[in-house]
């Protein structure tokens, strides 16, 4: 149903302060927005910085992943230690760093199969959830798939367009929180089939049309469905 993360959207207090992390310490290409916005290019999904004065705001204390090349990580992991305190974590044969970005995001860099070089894609985002059945059983009705459930029992990992965890309150890897009212873009080729397998269990439909859908999950989350 879901064929893509088109963008994941974060709130940025300084839009100077982000754009330095981003585009001069992670090495994003920066992409044309409007006032108030930026946005950067992550593979084939955008990371959109915004400041917090609208609606949807974009994600607090948000937890999310970039994909960098295996062969990378080193580099990476020398790079950026310099100046970060990071942390890892190691996944089967794959490691992940970890650091914060200037609003206290926490921001990994995981090894996966992309060809690079630099940040090539998002394949994680954390949510932070009141109520993990019921937020399981919503986005499981959009295609997302169980594979993990934690051992103790307040988290889920779910597979679809990318990796989606969701987190009852708690402190992860690194000391990462699930994000609050995040600003997720999904690619389908049918926005209103979408909204028809969760209309009962949104919390509010913003916007309909052929080509774009924007509701409220049942934790307050923006989806947008769009062609």
């Amino acid at each position: 149903m879901l064929t893509g993360l088109s963008w994941l959207a974060l709130e940025a207090k300084y839009l100077d302060r982000a754009r330095s992390f981003y585009e001069g310490t992670l090495d994003l290409t920066p992409l044309e927005r409007g006032d108030g916005e930026l946005a950067f290019e992550a593979g084939e999904t955008d990371l959109v910085l915004r400041r917090p004065d609208g609606v949807p705001r974009g994600g607090l204390h948000t937890h999310y992943a970039f994909s960098i090349p295996e062969a990378e990580y080193d580099d990476w992991w020398d790079r950026l230690s310099e100046d970060y305190d990071l942390e890892e974590a190691q996944f089967g044969p794959a490691s992940s760093l970890y650091l914060y970005d200037p609003d206290g995001n926490c921001v990994e860099l995981g090894q996966q199969d992309v060809a690079g070089p630099g940040i090539d894609g998002i394949f994680e985002v954390v949510l932070e959830v009141e109520d993990l059945e019921r937020a399981e059983s919503f986005y499981a009705d959009l295609g997302f798939e169980t594979v993990d459930t934690g051992s103790d029992r307040n988290r889920v990992r779910m597979n679809g367009p990318m990796a989606l965890e969701l987190w009852e309150p708690h402190l992860g890897i690194a000391d990462a929180r699930g994000g609050v009212h995040v600003d997720l873009g999904f690619e389908t080729s049918e926005p209103t089939a979408a909204l028809e397998a969760v209309s009962g269990r949104v919390q509010r439909v913003d916007h309909v049309d052929d080509e774009r859908v924007v509701v409220r999950d049942p934790d307050g989350h923006f989806l947008t469905f769009t062609t």
